[in-house]
């Protein structure tokens, strides 16, 4: 990877919707070399995929927590139970396994605090092996979907 991979990289990451023909203007490349670089990127696995960012409260989803579990314990079918589980629940934006105490670190999303309480009981403190949960409110998001620093 060169710069003016990481200069594509760069572009892509402030606006994914760019034209090929805006992205080889902004990267100084002419079409041709800039969509093989593109594609280069892409099968290379170094771009993933391409979304759109959605703004949550606009959604009526103006409720954020974060969530830390503890397992009861730490063999490899209990990981790996826990971890299935909590990747079928749609409010869960980030599920993060740490080391130490706690074990995980879960994002979630919800309409309210009714509505994050009825996650909390139904679905979060009954995964499979959890020992411990406990939460704290996000009061503000300060830095969000910031680029990768290339």
């Amino acid at each position: 990877m060169d710069d003016i991979d990481r200069k594509i990289l760069a572009e892509l990451q402030q606006d994914g919707r760019l034209t090929l023909t805006e992205l080889a203007e902004r990267v100084r490349l002419s079409v041709s070399p800039c969509h093989r670089r593109l594609r280069a990127l892409e099968r290379s696995g170094v771009i993933s995929g391409y979304r759109a960012h959605l703004d949550p409260a606009a959604l009526g989803l103006g409720f954020e927590a974060l969530v830390f579990v503890t397992m009861r314990e730490a063999t490899r079918a209990s990981i790996e139970a826990f971890e299935d589980a909590v990747a079928e629940v749609p409010q869960v934006l980030l599920a993060q396994r740490l080391f130490g105490d706690p074990d995980y670190l879960l994002r979630v999303i919800a309409r309210d605090l009714p509505d994050f309480q009825r996650l909390y009981d139904d679905h979060l403190s009954t995964l499979p092996g959890v020992q411990r949960v406990a939460s704290t409110l996000v009061m503000k998001s300060v830095v969000e979907n910031r680029p990768l620093p290339l």
